[in-house]
């Protein structure tokens, strides 16, 4: 079985999104999301998100707004694909891989506050202890959807939402999970905000989500949507974080046996290393994709690729192409992702 880029057959056992969906500044839902890209306005909240109103008063008294962010995309998620007639099993063979900053800034901020105005040390709300773990929105959404498969936040800055793909396709590779729901979580608060400092980028917020699995274990009827051929992380050790980034995306290009030229789609965040993608891949590539949403830590790649999932499904001359993500943070750590967009194949 070919594993050339421009066959496309699908490998049997690469890691396969077969669905998506998102809570993001355009709305609640995958076609609430294509709408907003295909409008191109630029939007930074969620609007009108209430945890208990968008998710029922039962189980949610103590979830702050990140958690409500992630249960509520795997919600939409599930929802979906339910209404697709194409359920996504849940139980002990679905892994839950969550990418975050450092959670939830704000709640941590909050119960930290609370040991200092309190009388004692000790007087803290202790039912919100859950909000100031990096892992508790991961841990409420398998809790509520019953995702009994490894379970995983990873704490990455703005290549969480790569880190986290990666980090899904080796539990894949090793037997650990049949499938994979992954993404990322960033709410958006004046703490968060405090602690960036000086940003020339607004702040955003959401949490998107993916459904990864491979050949072996697709059920019938269920479209592919792209295919990981390659993915690279590196940390600029040189004072050089541009060289960095293009260091990943030619090296993730060769894991991928690809070119430039089949690149379709190409996305990273800020404008100097959008300027250096394009130099890689041409302008053509990184312009397709919009930039809206401001700045959404650890979500912003996994955003990326669902704004290219998007633009894919509208334009049949994306089957067969590449989709190149990539990221580059303030430290220099840069990742990338090369995928081909598979235009609903089996």
């Amino acid at each position: 079985m070919s594993e050339r880029t421009s066959s496309t057959t699908i490998h049997r056992d690469r890691p396969l999104i077969t669905a998506w969906s998102a809570v993001s500044p355009f709305g609640l839902g995958r076609d609430a999301f294509a709408a907003g890209v295909g409008r191109g306005e630029p939007a930074y909240q969620v609007p009108d998100f209430e945890t208990r109103k968008v998710l029922g008063k039962a189980g949610t008294r103590t979830f702050d707004r990140a958690t409500g962010l992630a249960v509520t995309a795997v919600r939409e998620l599930l929802g979906e694909a339910e209404a697709a007639q194409s359920p996504i099993a849940t139980g002990g063979g679905t892994a839950l891989v969550l990418g975050t900053t450092l959670g939830s800034a704000h709640s941590a901020a909050g119960f930290s506050r609370a040991s200092f105005e309190g009388d004692k040390p000790y007087d803290v709300p202790a039912q919100l202890m859950p909000n100031v773990l990096m892992n508790g929105p991961a841990a409420a959404t398998a809790i509520r959807f019953d995702l009994k498969g490894p379970n995983t936040t990873l704490a990455g800055g703005a290549a969480g939402g790569l880190l986290a793909l990666g980090y899904a396709r080796r539990l894949l590779a090793a037997g650990r999970a049949e499938r994979a729901l992954v993404g990322a979580v960033e709410e958006q608060s004046e703490t968060r905000e405090w602690l960036a400092g000086e940003n020339d980028r607004p702040s955003g917020e959401g949490s998107a989500v993916l459904l990864v699995e491979t050949g072996r274990t697709l059920p019938p009827g269920r479209r592919v949507l792209a295919e990981l051929l390659a993915l690279d992380v590196r940390l600029d050790v040189d004072d050089d974080p541009q060289a960095a980034l293009a260091a990943t995306v030619l090296d993730a290009l060769a894991q991928a046996d690809a070119t430039a030229d089949q690149v379709w789609a190409a996305a990273v965040t800020g404008q100097p290393a959008r300027d250096r993608l394009a130099e890689l891949v041409g302008s053509e590539a990184v312009d397709r994709v919009p930039d809206l949403l401001g700045d959404t830590g650890s979500a912003a790649t996994v955003f990326s690729l669902t704004t290219v999932l998007s633009l894919a499904e509208q334009d049949p001359a994306a089957a067969g192409r590449l989709a190149v993500i990539a990221s580059l943070d303030h430290q220099g750590l840069a990742a990338c992702a090369v995928l081909r967009l598979t235009g609903g194949d089996r």
